[in-house]
């Protein structure tokens, strides 16, 4: 077997173990969440959220990433309450019915990252969170159904930036989708923005996150200063935002979505 051989079989191996372990990783992730969009009710406290979604998360085998010293985030989850965006830590604030809450998570096993968001409104949403909730979610799958190998990175912020326009809403330009493996946060950067055409290439075997965000208003954002927070990141205006995640892998015939049920 020469170098070269050794080289390219050692590579494959790796890319499966990776796959199977962020396959496996994905579907803890998307029992965590079926789970926790039956358990969130009004009346509920961010901290009381977040200590079952840590609870779950040990009890299926999973380790906390926000918890691992180089992240230090105040939670095991992300809890974006209304004009907060995302990242926002959890908070002893009750829940209220009309609330929209964003939940943002990133799980590791077996050494490897999967990271997935979404968005609910507690009771029943107005028109304006039905559209916010509907385009911001479509705009995801929209971004998905461009992937596949040599398809650019521009071509999904294209799918995704359109559709949340459509919708008539704040695209979120300063915060963005990313790849994702062996660290939680990789390159590429993946934008909810962009030109057909351009942008890194896709390969199979690719990982990575599309997440877009939005907003009812401008998509101006600032973070929260203080000692008990520096994480949550809010809509200026005081406009709702939403967010929705999913975790592809890049396959030969197109993608999969590591974090989804079923």
């Amino acid at each position: 077997m020469s170098v070269e051989t050794a080289v390219i079989k050692d590579s494959d191996k790796k890319l499966s173990e990776k796959i199977e372990a962020m396959r496996a990783g994905g579907k803890i992730m998307a029992q965590i969440f079926d789970e926790l969009r039956e358990y969130v009710e009004v009346g509920m406290t961010g901290k009381e959220i977040d200590a079952w979604v840590a609870k779950k998360i040990v009890e299926l085998g999973a380790g906390i990433a926000y918890y691992e010293p180089e992240v230090n985030f105040p939670g095991a989850i992300c809890i974006s309450v209304n004009n907060e965006l995302i990242h926002g830590t959890p908070k002893n604030v009750v829940l209220e019915e009309g609330d929209k809450v964003s939940f943002d998570l990133v799980i590791k096993y077996r050494g490897y990252y999967t990271d997935a968001a979404f968005t609910m409104v507690l009771g029943e949403p107005t028109a304006m969170q039905k559209r916010l909730l509907k385009y911001t979610e479509m705009a995801l799958y929209k971004g998905i159904e461009e992937v596949r190998p040599g398809a650019r990175l521009g071509d999904v912020g294209y799918a995704v930036q359109k559709c949340l326009e459509a919708g008539k809403l704040g695209v979120i330009r300063n915060y963005v989708g990313h790849g994702i493996g062996v660290e939680m946060h990789m390159p590429p950067e993946v934008p909810n923005f962009g030109r057909r055409g351009s942008g890194q290439m896709l390969r199979v075997g690719d990982t990575i996150c599309i997440e877009p965000m939005s907003s009812l208003g401008k998509p101006d954002t600032v973070v929260v200063e203080g000692e008990d927070d520096g994480w949550t990141v809010c809509l200026k205006d005081g406009s709702i935002g939403a967010h929705f995640e999913h975790t592809i892998l890049v396959t030969e015939d197109g993608y999969e979505i590591l974090t989804q049920a079923g």
